[in-house]
Formats: C-alpha cells, sequence, structure tokens
C-alpha cells in the first residue's frame, strides 16, 4: 500500500465532494456550456493539486540527495579506533573486545545486548555515532559469517530477530534525517 502526503485523502475527498456538488447541480437541468464550465472548473482543481503534489515529492527527493551525499561524506571518513572500542565496550557490554572469539551460543546474547544498548542511546546520538554502531553491527555479523556452519537452528532465529530489529532501528534514524532536512529545505509559508 502506498502512503499519500498528510492532507492528501482530504483533499481527494474534498475534490469528489466537489465533483459531486457540481454535477448534482448541474443535474438536468444544465446547458452543455454550464457543464463543460463545471468540468473545466474540476480539472483546474485537480492540476492545482497535482502541482502541490509535485513540488513536495520534488522538496523531498532533493532533501534526500543531499542527506545521502551528506552521508556518504561523512562515512569515507575513516572511524577513531579509539571511539570504535568505546562504542563497542557501550553497546556490547560483557561482550566487549570478545567479539572475535564468540561461540555459537554467546553470538545470540551479543546480539540481543547490541540492540539492548542501541534502543537506549540511540535518540542522543549524532550520525557518526551510528556510523560507530554500524561498525559494531559490522563486526559481530563478521563474526556468524565465521561460525555460522557451527551455529544450532535454534540460535538463527532470535539472531535474525535482533539483526532485523538494529537495521530497523537504523532505518528509522535515517528517515528522520531525511523529514528534517525536507523540512529544512520547505518554503516558511
Amino acid at each position: 500500500m502506498t502512503r499519500r502526503p498528510n492532507g492528501w485523502n482530504f483533499r481527494l475527498t474534498l475534490l469528489a465532494g466537489i465533483a459531486l456538488a457540481t454535477l448534482s447541480l448541474t443535474g438536468c437541468d444544465s446547458t452543455p456550456r454550464e457543464r463543460q464550465a463545471a468540468a473545466r472548473q474540476g480539472a483546474h482543481e485537480l492540476d492545482t493539486l497535482a502541482r502541490t503534489a509535485a513540488g513536495k515529492l520534488a522538496r523531498v527527493g532533493k532533501a534526500t540527495a543531499r542527506y545521502d551525499a551528506t552521508n556518504r561524506a561523512r562515512r569515507a571518513r575513516p572511524l577513531d579506533p579509539r571511539r570504535q572500542i568505546a562504542m563497542e565496550g557501550a553497546l556490547l557490554g560483557p561482550y566487549s573486545g570478545q567479539i572475535n572469539a564468540l561461540t555459537p551460543a554467546d553470538l545470540p546474547d551479543a546480539y540481543a545486548q547490541l540492540v539492548r544498548a542501541t534502543r537506549a542511546r540511540r535518540a542522543a546520538w549524532t550520525d557518526r555515532d551510528w556510523d560507530y554502531a554500524r561498525a559494531v553491527y559490522q563486526r559481530l555479523n563478521d563474526q556468524l559469517k565465521q561460525i555460522r556452519l557451527d551455529l544450532p537452528a535454534r540460535y538463527e532465529l532470535p539472531i535474525r530477530a535482533r539483526q532485523a530489529e538494529f537495521v530497523a532501528l537504523q532505518a528509522g534514524h535515517a528517515a528522520a534525517g531525511i523529514s528534517e532536512a525536507s523540512k529544512q529545505a520547505s518554503p516558511v509559508k
């Protein structure tokens, strides 16, 4: 299902109501010229709505492009190893410093710890903090690849669930960033 911009459903309902009212007023007693004028008026209103929606879509598209360009430039800068260690400690707690030694039995709990800490800290994070968190997440994923053949099937679902939750939290941050960028790009009314 596609999402429409705020107010879009209201505008469509309003347009349908105007068209219905126009048709009921211009029923059998109207002349072809009156019906033509009513149709022109309805088409004009529809064109206006389409132009407004196209303008909003263009602003969001430009804001998304700016956000992506800023992200690429920031991610191109290397991460500071000391901050990486600090973020790993903050996110993984007891599993910090031993990612490469995690066993199949430890991995589900390590992912759970990562997601718990991410949920607790994400509100105060900057985009750069998310880069460090993503690096910790990637290291866990790399360890999972190393021991995947030894991983019992009962651990697979909890790990996948935690991975999906981390990605969803990260996507929520990106969506908020794009929304903020589009608000900054919107003209003040």
